[in-house]
């Protein structure tokens, strides 16, 4: 009798017939489900870049809460805490005090002019770090007066649980929020290279994928990792290429006091005009071209892109170890065939520290505006001070001299 995928018919010759076995049928439908929500995630991902920075800053407000949400509930069901006196509603308050805390540093920052024009506001910037610190005392307090005799040691698990997301998800959030105020495209690269090698390295492991990768996550695999890192570079490239030639993408967002709006226009840097670069002589025998125009912005994509396909799925690695460590498949059920939020965005927020930390170290310089604008709000008296002392810097190094101060 014939077994597996052969069938027999007594009385009769049979033919071989193969048919798909309900695994194989099972792994499709599965690449159908995950294809079609991935091209509408993709699709309402343009939409929300479409409607501007402030929506997007919106959109990570609710997805950070989101995955709040979900590591919370995680620890709320495996540590079975049901008992325990106000553990929800502290959760939920230590996320608005840090939350508060970190918007209002973002504000302050980036919207200087509007603070100090604004009473209320100008008050609340002055005493924000205090204030931060007063809400967050509050919920300390209240977390010591609810400590019960029968729960002390589940109680502080949750509290230690409780912060651990925070600093996880909310820190790593506000890095987001930073790296879009650097302009659109310090938010838009490095999450479409997260989506691109996600995509691809899962494409080239379910097509070629032989070569298990780590036994974290035993479906992944090395042709997956290594061709996921080939293309993730090259979309890097042409993305970066498309993406340095419009203002709304490569300028930062500031705020406009003629207009009373936020905007995003300015004359683009040195990092987003077209440079000619000599081609080293290896590659020139190779292509036959011995330079090339390409933006400076996309030989920083390279470093970005390389981190996305390298380093980033280790976020998704350390988010595996953690579903098993507590045996669970996903940590929510929000997406079909994605599972829930935190397991899309495990990658990006290990991401967006690096992208937040590589501009800091690589790109940012003094910016001038900022400091007119805590210029202008000093005394009188310290104003002159600072204006002497930058006459007498400009003349000892040439750029001044008596006669244009007396013109």
């Amino acid at each position: 009798m014939a077994t597996g995928l052969y069938h027999s018919h007594s009385n009769s010759r049979s033919k071989p017939c193969l048919r798909p076995t309900p695994q194989l049928t099972a792994i499709w439908k599965n690449w159908w489900v995950r294809g079609i929500l991935t091209l509408a995630m993709i699709a309402f991902f343009f939409i929300i870049i479409y409607l501007g920075p402030m929506v997007l800053m919106m959109i990570v407000m609710c997805v950070q809460i989101k995955c709040f949400h979900e590591i919370i509930t995680i620890g709320y069901n495996v540590y079975h805490s049901y008992d325990l006196p106000w553990f929800r509603t502290l959760s939920w308050y230590f996320l608005l005090c840090v939350n508060y805390f970190f918007y209002g540093e973002t504000v302050t920052d980036y919207f200087f002019t509007l603070v100090q024009r604004e009473e209320p506001l100008r008050i609340l910037s002055k005493y924000h770090r205090f204030i931060s610190f007063t809400l967050y005392l509050t919920g300390f307090c209240m977390f010591v007066l609810s400590l019960v005799k029968k729960h002390y040691r589940l109680q502080f698990y949750m509290f230690g649980w409780t912060h651990v997301t925070l600093l996880i998800v909310v820190t790593q959030s506000h890095l987001v929020i930073h790296n879009l105020f650097e302009g659109m495209i310090w938010f838009i690269v490095p999450i479409s290279c997260v989506i691109c090698n996600d995509i691809m390295a899962y494409m080239f492991g379910f097509f070629f994928g032989r070569t298990p990768l780590i036994k974290l996550s035993p479906k992944k695999t090395w042709e997956g990792f290594i061709g996921g890192c080939f293309a993730t570079v090259v979309f890097g490239l042409l993305l970066s290429y498309v993406m340095s030639g419009y203002r709304c993408f490569v300028c930062p967002v500031e705020y406009n006091n003629d207009t009373n709006s936020f905007t995003v226009d300015c004359e683009p840097s040195d990092l987003f005009r077209l440079q000619e670069y000599n081609i080293p002589g290896v590659i020139q025998s190779l292509i036959g071209w011995k330079t090339v125009r390409m933006y400076p912005f996309q030989i920083h994509s390279i470093a970005l892109s390389t981190f996305a396909s390298l380093i980033g799925p280790f976020g998704g690695f350390f988010a595996s170890g953690f579903k098993r460590a507590f045996k669970i498949k996903d940590f929510a059920n929000t997406i079909p065939g994605h599972g829930g939020i935190m397991d899309r965005f495990d990658c990006q927020y290990l991401m967006a520290t690096f992208v937040n930390v590589y501009i800091a170290s690589f790109i940012r310089g003094p910016n001038p505006s900022k400091l007119v604008q805590q210029f202008l709000t000093l005394r009188p008296d310290q104003q002159l001070h600072i204006f002497n002392t930058l006459r007498s810097h400009l003349m000892d190094k040439g750029m001044l001299t008596a006669a244009t101060e007396d013109e």
